[in-house]
């Protein structure tokens, strides 16, 4: 089995009952956090200026944004709640590869949650599942690819969001490829953008292309079936040296 499969099908065959009652009380943590930045950065320039270009080019609004009285469809809420919870960047950070792994995940959730009815179980054991999925991927291709100046935060985002929203549309095992496949495909965002209102854009990108990517997986949008470990995939285009036994 590949390990693009091997990660899906962790991801799809995950059930509620095995999470550690400590890796769900990190996990509420985490996501209280989250909730503190959305709030904190909910009335900064940035998200400003976003939610008034982008808002011409909204769907039908079905959810709000974090902190804002304004409804969006549900895939620029996940741009703008990126934006808003990352804007100040006190959200939570990991000191083996320096990605804040909540934000991508939770600000596709919770566009999703707004537009579809969602248990509280559900969400955290998704943000959970998100949140291993970027980390693991992470640490494969850390340091090199944070050295080469691409934004991990943002790069191995996109691919939490998919597995979070994917896990709660109830994508199986080739779909879950498929969007992953789909997350790759999408993962961007480069250090140089550190210090502008860009820098929070991109995980928030991150969380809207995850989100686009598990759609699409669940309608049988196909995508290369190899998207982390192949000779053009994920890691070997976006890192000098990685170490996919880290998955």
């Amino acid at each position: 089995m590949s390990v693009t499969e091997t990660l899906a099908t962790y991801v799809v065959d995950s059930d509620l009952s095995s999470l550690p009652n400590d890796v769900r009380r990190e996990a509420m943590r985490a996501i209280l956090n989250y909730l503190g930045c959305a709030l904190g950065g909910s009335i900064e320039p940035a998200l400003n200026v976003a939610i008034a270009t982008l808002a011409p080019f909204s769907g039908p609004p079905t959810t709000n944004v974090l902190g804002r009285a304004e409804r969006f469809d549900a895939l620029h809420a996940a741009l703008l709640n990126g934006i808003g919870s990352h804007v100040h960047e006190y959200d939570d950070t990991l000191p083996k590869n320096y990605i804040h792994p909540s934000v991508p995940v939770a600000s596709a959730l919770f566009a999703y949650a707004g537009a579809n009815r969602v248990s509280g179980q559900d969400f955290l054991h998704a943000f959970v599942l998100g949140f291993e999925v970027e980390s693991r991927i992470g640490n494969a291709v850390y340091p090199a690819h944070y050295e080469a100046g691409w934004h991990i935060t943002s790069t191995t985002g996109v691919f939490g969001a998919a597995a979070a929203v994917g896990k709660l549309m109830g994508l199986d095992t080739r779909q879950m490829v498929w969007a992953f496949g789909l997350a790759a495909t999408q993962a961007a965002g480069i250090r140089e953008m550190f210090g502008s209102m860009a820098k929070s854009f991109q995980p928030g990108r991150a969380a809207q292309n995850g989100y686009t990517a598990a759609l699409l997986g669940g309608a049988n949008f196909t995508a290369g079936e190899h998207a982390l470990e192949g000779a053009r995939g994920f890691a070997a285009v976006t890192a000098a040296h990685y170490d996919l036994d880290k998955v």
